[in-house]
């Protein structure tokens, strides 16, 4: 997926998820939870339109970063990472990494907002550092790194508790946010029902999120763990979808194969603990 050039001439490469999105369409991730570039390899060419390299719940470093956005050189899958914190320093080395997007945790408070954005952008607009040698090798823009990044790195600010929630208009008003994502697991949580997500409470929450996004004009986003849910989350106004991960993807296969074989997935109590 580098830049290429078209009859002789130099032409811009634009961000897929984010022309997919302007288009009123949805994308669907995979989220990355171990440390093998093989898996995200193979993740990245399956037909999801990005991986989401998950730092903060799974112990991915920051090399297997790098390595994975080497191994996707070339295949659909626009390699995104939320880190476990949302802190300048953490944001950089990602996307120095070569990562196209961050997706950053507990988005609270406004000013944490207008933070995500300022370590994606280049000053004046930003404050991200100029020391991205290692992102200009994976991502070599005819128009310059610099200005390519400005223009192609996605920010999505994840909304997850209930202070997020108090302040979501001041977040979704946040010039530069591309997505507000809604963690409808920990926002359960946040909201006291232990992650359910069946309660009106929740469907509440959410609702006032979505309406904050679609005032301001943000994409939306959460998660989708099946083709139903995905469809009837778009005509609600999603277009950003995180699925499972790749071991769900595996523990799903497995089902299908073994189930009709009589076999059932290991538990605790079939050997007695």
């Amino acid at each position: 997926m580098a830049p290429e050039k078209l009859s002789g001439a130099a032409s811009k490469w634009s961000n897929p998820l984010k022309q997919k999105l302007a288009r009123g369409e949805p994308v669907i991730g995979l989220v990355i939870s171990v440390n093998n570039v093989e898996v995200a390899a193979h993740g990245a060419g399956l037909g999801f339109d990005f991986l989401w390299i998950e730092m903060e719940h799974a112990p991915i470093a920051l090399e297997t970063v790098r390595n994975i956005v080497l191994a996707t050189r070339g295949l659909p899958a626009v390699p995104l990472a939320r880190p476990p914190v949302n802190e300048l320093w953490m944001a950089k080395r990602l996307l120095d990494a070569g990562v196209l997007g961050v997706i950053f945790p507990f988005t609270r408070t406004p000013e944490l907002a207008r933070q995500a954005v300022a370590a994606c952008r280049y000053p004046p607009a930003g404050l991200r550092g100029s020391g991205a040698d290692l992102a200009q090798a994976r991502w070599p823009a005819p128009e310059g790194y610099y200005d390519f990044a400005d223009e192609n790195v996605l920010v999505v600010a994840v909304v997850e508790d209930t202070t997020g929630l108090s302040h979501i208009d001041e977040i979704a008003a946040t010039p530069g946010i591309d997505v507000l994502f809604i963690g409808t697991s920990d926002l359960s949580f946040s909201l006291g029902l232990r992650g359910s997500q069946e309660d009106p409470r929740l469907d509440e929450a959410v609702a006032r999120i979505a309406s904050a996004a679609k005032r301001h004009g943000k994409i939306l986003g959460r998660p989708g763990r099946s083709p139903e849910e995905i469809k009837a989350f778009q005509k609600q106004g999603f277009q950003f979808f995180m699925t499972g991960t790749e071991l769900d993807l595996m523990s799903a296969g497995a089902t299908n194969l073994l189930s009709p074989l009589g076999r059932k997935r290991w538990t605790p109590d079939s050997i007695g603990l």
